[in-house]
């Protein structure tokens, strides 16, 4: 078979390679408008961060995996099409701030209706709103002149970082689709796929709605999970409580379990924030006001979170930060990924910015163009530096922040950085991986989430 992905972004470029990885027998071609992009994507430095992921590309790419800015003829070839387009929270009009915008989504619908010969399974990759099938479907045979379309929702649980392992080896692969004739031998085409190499029992079908709707309350019960740690955590520095402590106390609770129970400065990444404000207009549009004032605490939550970080280093600093520089390491939202998207590390680093902080800034794997786009600042800003290495970020500076859980950071030399520093030197550990009482012992005043 001939798949064809619309969209080389962090879902489909990734989903694609494993495909074509696992299933030499179809030929995949991933497609986009963005030259820049699909040129990354056939060469020796792919446009994304992913353990494991350039060795999958390089084993397939021009065998049974293609790039290719060609979406026209890839559209007409191909048996079954993903669309794993970007769907960001609309900044404009009805919904501005929590829908998804689907402009794109319909725009590919458009040019598939637009090129295609025959029918074609058309695959919902992107994170979508209950009931997009139906708009996609209503395109799609507003235009078939006697095409026949099958559409299907097979929504991503990737977690970035760990994208290649949870591919490989998925709790689940999820897919939806007509429970018609047609509908269910589609859904099995996508099925054949998929066990190729993950065991049957774990594929999961179900109806096309139910499937759309899973994808936002996996992401949202996540999310809620970190937001409810998090609120204990500000107890827990109240009172003298360890959140470690009392999160793993409850995580042996078979009921609750360990997962997601890690305090943190607050969560980030292309889909939690996103898929929320999603959520909740969707209740507000069905008329459950109460329901969608639900999920948006976990929202405010999070909120409240990255700017809490940020006063308890003004507050512990004698209440000013103007002109002390502050070393920030890591910019990334998670560890293992160069994706800075909704990253807790720009709030915290606007916020210093605010109080006229000289901000260092180290990440392994975040562009310098990144980090001035997320802060919206120009390369000559005064009070930013970029730096090479942890080193060179803290030398001379009062404080250090630990913004993303990168291992290196766990392996500094913190004597020679205390030596470096300013007296009394701050480090103050928004990822909760540093062992505390030894920084002490070096002379920091060390602090982290939700404990002493």
């Amino acid at each position: 078979m001939k798949i064809c992905c619309i969209g080389a972004g962090y879902v489909g470029g990734p989903t694609m390679a494993m495909i074509a990885h696992k299933c030499a027998g179809h030929t995949v071609t991933v497609v986009d408008i963005n030259q820049a992009r699909i040129d990354a994507w056939n060469s020796a430095e792919l446009p994304i961060f992913e353990p494991g992921l350039d060795e999958i590309v390089q084993a397939s790419r021009g065998k049974n995996l293609f790039f290719s800015t060609d979406v026209d003829t890839a559209i007409r070839e191909a048996e079954m099409i993903f669309l794993s387009v970007n769907t960001p929270t609309k900044t404009y009009g009805v919904g501005a701030g929590r829908a998804a915008d689907l402009r794109y989504v319909e725009k590919c619908a458009r040019k598939i209706a637009e090129v295609a010969e025959d029918g074609k399974i058309v695959v919902e990759k992107s994170t979508l709103p209950v009931r997009t099938a139906e708009s996609v479907k209503r395109i799609l045979e507003s235009n078939s002149n006697g095409r026949h379309f099958q559409i299907l929702s097979n929504p991503e649980f990737l977690a970035e970082g760990t994208a290649i392992e949870d591919l490989t080896a998925p709790d689940r692969v999820l897919i939806g689709g007509d429970q018609t004739p047609e509908g269910l031998a589609a859904i099995q085409k996508l099925v054949d796929v998929y066990a190729e190499w993950v065991p049957r029992e774990k594929i999961l079908t179900t109806n096309i709605w139910s499937s759309e709707l899973s994808k936002l309350t996996a992401n949202a019960f996540l999310a809620q999970r970190i937001s409810s740690i998090n609120a204990i955590s500000a107890l827990c520095e109240a009172t003298g409580a360890n959140v470690d402590e009392v999160a793993h106390a409850i995580g042996t609770d078979s009921r609750i379990g360990p997962k997601f129970l890690k305090s943190s400065v607050g969560f980030g990444g292309s889909c939690f924030q996103k898929d929320i404000l999603n959520l909740v207009y969707l209740c507000e549009h069905f008329g459950l006001p109460d329901v969608a004032a639900y999920w948006y605490g976990v929202i405010e939550m999070n909120d409240y979170q990255k700017h809490r970080f940020g006063r308890r280093v003004l507050s512990s600093m004698f209440n000013t930060v103007s002109d002390k520089k502050i070393a920030v390491l890591g910019f990334a939202f998670k560890k293992d990924t160069n994706d800075t998207r909704e990253s807790a590390a720009i709030y915290v680093c606007r916020d210093l910015l605010e109080e006229q902080a000289n901000i260092a800034i180290y990440d392994p794997k975040v562009s310098a163009a990144q980090i001035y786009k997320d802060l919206e600042i120009d390369a000559d800003h005064p009070n930013v530096t970029l730096c090479g290495d942890a080193y060179e970020a803290t030398k001379d500076a009062h404080a250090v922040l630990i913004l993303t859980e990168w291992d290196e950071f766990k392996t500094l030399d913190f004597k020679k950085i205390h030596d470096s520093m300013q007296l009394p030197a701050f480090l103050f550990d928004g990822r909760n991986i540093l062992d505390l009482d030894a920084l002490r012992k070096i002379g920091f005043e060390a602090s982290g989430i939700g404990r002493g």
